[in-house]
């Protein structure tokens, strides 16, 4: 039997490794804890640790939050508190992006998948769904049904 907790806690923690301890420096036991930190403002630093992990371009994470590349630059030079929503979209595409690391076996797999047009997804890419409200949530759920051998 596999113990939830324990695997909950081990990806929180893979998940603030990613992001940096010296900008999450609190304990995480559930996803409450990410909103709470978040609405206290998460440092900009943040998006240069997940940018580095996954090998993102400035392009990507500014699409993903929805901002020009040129407001993304200001903020991570300037060390910004980032405001509550963008810091929970940070932590929902970091947990999205190692969940589907983990789905396909590597981070390289993974990637190539989201460049490529999804029959569930209506056609589209899933990288095009991570900007649009519900739109992780739906390749999420498509990585799910992969993870499980569940095909459309």
């Amino acid at each position: 039997m596999i113990d939830k907790t324990a695997a909950t806690t081990r990806q929180y923690d893979q998940l603030i490794e990613v992001l940096g301890r010296d900008y999450v420096n609190e304990k995480v036991e559930s996803s409450y804890d990410f909103i709470h930190l978040a609405s206290k403002g998460l440092d900009a630093g943040i998006i240069k640790n997940l940018r580095k992990y996954f090998n993102l371009s400035r392009a990507m994470i500014a699409r993903i939050l929805d901002i020009s590349e040129p407001t993304l630059y200001r903020w991570i030079r300037s060390n910004k508190k980032l405001e509550r929503n963008y810091s929970i979209k940070i932590f929902e595409v970091t947990d999205l992006f190692l969940y589907g690391s983990e789905v396909f076996g590597s981070q390289d797999d993974f990637f190539k998948w989201m460049e490529l047009q999804n029959i569930v997804l209506g056609g589209m890419e899933p990288q095009e769904l991570l900007d649009i409200p519900g739109g992780m949530a739906k390749v999420r759920d498509e990585l799910g049904r992969i993870e499980h051998g569940v095909h459309a």
